[in-house]
């Protein structure tokens, strides 16, 4: 298939443009380098910089293409908050104008980046995609709900085949957002430096962290389902934030300095998915373990650091 990755000089679109090529597909990678890093799109990709904002361009970008992986997104939710105008602008206005340029040039399958903080506050575990979303508490949620309600009134409307895939907590290599405010890179970033890492809750917060590579398998694995579908995209398994820190301890082979941070507000207590129907439906399942994951992510970030100095 012929597929066009927005955002795939990101974190998770660089790893999924590199997992289709490895799969055959032809990709075509747009970004806006705002977040992204150029260095991370894959040989091998067709590159676009470019924005959703240029909307009298998109038909012209999209055209050709047999599906859109659209994963373009302002994710940090501490600055959703400062800046909720932004992250409704970029990720839903643009998501909209993304759909109308696909309309236009006549390509009607996308498969969308969205979030498990669409289920707010969880009532069970794990949580499965019957779950129902939950009012939200910051703005980034609420753009992810927002998205996909349109995603999903242009599957009504138009007949778009519509994917949305809910990730859980993603890690691993590429990760390099700033600012970081996610656990894990976070934790390995301040162990390489030897600087106190940063702990909410005494560590005691689960939540389910996939390995990147296996989130990206299941782009690929989505990539002929027809009509509206709705996954769940974990491990199945909960892992509180101190078994993340022994096992970032027993790879580092030290004690680590830790910054007790005490509580902080919104934040779930626990939260993890379900993600049967993904595997009944394609036969995608998670298959990088924490403590193998964890060790490429340690390689990755010893790699960058030491070029971040020498740079």
């Amino acid at each position: 298939m012929r597929v066009f990755v927005t955002g795939g000089a990101g974190f998770v679109g660089s790893h999924v443009a590199s997992v289709l090529l490895q799969a055959g597909h032809q990709v075509t990678v747009l970004d806006n380098l705002s977040t992204g890093h150029r260095e991370l799109v894959p040989k091998g990709a067709a590159f676009i910089r470019g924005d959703l904002k240029q909307q009298a361009k998109l038909m012209g970008w999209l055209t050709g293409h047999d599906v859109v992986m659209h994963l373009a997104a302002l994710v940090p939710v501490p600055t959703s908050v400062k800046m909720p105008v932004q992250f409704a602008e970029n990720n839903v206005v643009n998501t909209v104008r993304l759909l109308e340029g696909m309309r236009q040039a006549a390509v009607r399958r996308i498969v969308f980046s969205s979030s498990a903080t669409v289920y707010g506050h969880p009532k069970r575990l794990p949580l499965s995609e019957d779950d129902p979303i939950q009012t939200q508490s910051n703005p980034y949620g609420a753009t992810k709900v927002a998205a996909e309600a349109f995603l999903a009134v242009y599957h009504n409307l138009y007949g778009f085949d519509v994917t949305l895939l809910r990730y859980f907590n993603p890690y691993g290599p590429n990760e390099l957002c700033m600012p970081e405010t996610h656990a894990i890179p976070n934790i390995v970033r301040a162990a390489l430096t030897d600087q106190p890492i940063p702990v909410y809750w005494k560590g005691e917060q689960v939540r389910d962290y996939i390995y990147i590579e296996d989130l990206a398998r299941a782009h690929v694995a989505v990539l002929d389902q027809k009509g509206l579908n709705v996954f769940n995209v974990g491990t199945e398994k909960g892992t509180s934030v101190k078994q993340v820190l022994q096992a970032v301890t027993d790879i580092m082979g030290r004690p680590l300095p830790i910054n007790d941070l005490g509580a902080r507000a919104g934040d779930v207590p626990a939260l993890y998915a379900s993600s049967e129907r993904l595997r009944k439906a394609t036969g995608w399942q998670a298959q990088v373990g924490l403590e193998e994951g964890l060790r490429l992510t340690v390689e990755f970030f010893r790699e960058r650091i030491a070029k971040e100095r020498v740079g």
